[in-house]
């Protein structure tokens, strides 16, 4: 567990109430999603950090666009109603046809035609080799970004996320989102 402890949801404890009393138990009960009963997490603050000169920062990227490696690791749960709320790390030099995606919650006409619009490893690379960023961390992070239990999000994956960072021992994160 990261001893770096930030709020990443306010009113935890109100919303996770709401998310089980409201969409989740109508979904259990009629096996339909009625996202009009989806209660959006809303924070006041931004999580934030201390600032860092990119062009001295080791920066890695987290995708929560459902990447992991074909050949070599599990893909995600990507049917699963609730949402699969593990990470896959894998290099960031990986050949971007070696990497899959596994995400039913999003269309993959671009992706599928070009990694890099949610994985921009090669970008970032070039981006180091100009200088605008000092270097890009050894690994990627990734996570299916369907995920429907906020508090789940703030109170497991973030902190395997923090972690995995922090061993990375990146200065920022670029985080595309799915």
């Amino acid at each position: 567990m990261s001893e770096y402890t930030i709020p990443i949801l306010e009113n935890h404890d109100v919303w996770s109430k709401n998310y089980q009393d409201g969409w989740l138990k109508h979904y259990q009960t009629t096996g339909q999603f009625d996202w009009k009963l989806y209660d959006k997490p809303i924070n006041t603050q931004a999580v934030a950090g201390n600032a860092v000169k990119l062009s001295q920062a080791r920066v890695v990227l987290i995708s929560s666009a459902g990447g992991y490696l074909r050949d070599a690791q599990k893909p995600f749960d990507a049917p699963n109603v609730y949402g699969d709320y593990s990470l896959r790390v894998f290099p960031a030099s990986t050949p971007l046809d070696q990497i899959a995606i596994a995400h039913d919650h999003y269309d993959h006409q671009f992706v599928d035609a070009d990694r890099q619009v949610l994985l921009p490893l090669r970008h970032l690379e070039n981006l180091a080799h100009e200088g605008v960023i000092g270097s890009v961390a050894s690994n990627i992070i990734s996570f299916m970004g369907y995920l429907p239990d906020a508090a789940r999000v703030a109170d497991d994956l973030s902190s395997q996320i923090i972690e995995t960072v922090y061993a990375e021992k990146a200065d920022a994160a670029f985080l595309v989102p799915s």
